[in-house]
């Protein structure tokens, strides 16, 4: 009913959602354990509800997305997710008992996170039977991440911890309203008796989608000592706070930028190529930042996250949506969000501590080494499109 009184474009569309839900994962991905601290959970405990919210999003978001692919209509998988991270954070507010606290993380990042994969997916197949960039749409999404980060932590300043917990539920509300401007996404009708269907698991397994799989998930996973210990490994460089942030909104800077360009200068790469410039900008970016380079080339370096993070994301986007058939869609990009985004991103931030703790900033170029095996990865999986089956 609402998109007969609003009609928008698809692109539109989709720009909507990313926006409505970027500025509230924006707020949700740094500043819950913020909110944990308000609670009064413990460093261990809130290491506890960190260690469930990856739990559920490597355990929840791949059958959730599965059972989406399934769904008569994408927008309505879309929704459903929505509704629960929504119904998950109302049900934080009145949470202080520090174990409910740590299983609503559980939920929360099974529901909030499983959301990424299923828009992805939904995006990428109807930017490409509509014929529409998805560079674009995405870009606003990163750009509306970069202001809930920031607002949020302008709030917080203000108003204490409880605020993240406020503006995160804020923007999984409004997410859940975006949804229902989403296009339907009616799935492909069933083809005809006796016309060979493979299931998802030989869907999954063909095409060379395994070592797409893995040249994602290393590329990816790399980030870890990023994620982790930049901040502290800059801030122990004599950086200020605020050029710590300046140098992360930058990284995401150059993703929106990066997206928003993709569609005009990087058709020309095939998705493996692409991953294979991931890979390749991350080995000069972790090896250059291990050298705790001075405030301004740090800006410059900050500039590649637009391939190491953003090349990556696109090139396995493009490549799953070219080889996994459309009712696996969801299913492929929640393993990979799994993979990269969970067990393998999880591994190197468990061993980003203990090259911190003997090199320092040093510590980055460790990452170095799952990026070339991405990057090698990608590589041989470019070779085999070119010398076919």
């Amino acid at each position: 009913m609402i998109p007969r009184l609003f009609p928008l474009p698809r692109p539109a569309r989709f720009a909507l959602f990313y926006s409505a839900f970027y500025i509230g994962f924006g707020a949700y991905l740094p500043y819950m354990p913020v909110w944990f601290e308000a609670r009064g959970l413990s460093p261990e405990m809130i290491g506890a509800a960190g260690a469930a919210a990856m739990a559920g999003r490597v355990l929840a978001a791949p059958l959730g997305a599965y059972l989406a692919d399934r769904a008569p209509r994408r927008r309505m998988a879309v929704a459903a997710f929505s509704i629960a991270a929504l119904l998950i954070f109302l049900a934080h507010i009145p949470a202080h008992e520090p174990w409910l606290i740590v299983a609503l993380a559980g939920l929360a990042g099974g529901a909030y996170t499983g959301i990424n994969p299923i828009i992805d997916a939904f995006a990428m197949g109807e930017s490409r039977r509509r014929r529409f960039a998805f560079g674009p749409p995405r870009a606003i999404g990163s750009a509306a991440f970069i202001l809930g980060n920031v607002g949020c932590g302008a709030l917080i300043s203000l108003l204490g911890g409880e605020a993240a917990l406020y503006w995160t539920l804020g923007g999984a509300g409004l997410a859940v309203l975006a949804s229902f401007w989403l296009p339907e996404g009616r799935r492909a009708p069933a083809p005809p008796k006796g016309v060979p269907r493979p299931g998802v698991r030989a869907a999954l397994l063909a095409g060379g989608m395994p070592m797409a799989f893995a040249a994602s998930a290393l590329i990816q996973g790399g980030h870890g000592f990023y994620y982790t210990f930049s901040a502290v490994a800059w801030k122990a460089q004599g950086i200020a706070p605020a050029w710590i942030g300046a140098l992360w909104a930058t990284g995401v800077a150059a993703e929106i930028v990066f997206f928003t360009l993709s569609a005009r200068y990087m058709a020309r790469f095939s998705p493996a190529m692409l991953m294979a410039l991931g890979g390749g900008a991350a080995i000069v970016r972790w090896g250059l930042l291990s050298l705790s380079p001075p405030l301004a080339a740090l800006f410059a370096l900050q500039g590649l996250h637009a391939l190491s993070f953003g090349a990556t994301y696109l090139g396995f986007l493009r490549y799953a949506s070219d080889q996994v058939p459309d009712r696996f869609a969801a299913t492929a990009q929640a393993v990979n969000s799994a993979l990269s985004g969970g067990l393998v991103l999880a591994a190197a931030s468990f061993a980003s501590g203990f090259a911190y703790a003997a090199f320092g900033a040093g510590g980055f170029a460790v990452m170095a080494a799952p990026a070339l095996a991405g990057m090698i990865c990608a590589l041989a999986l470019a070779k085999r499109r070119r010398s076919g089956p």
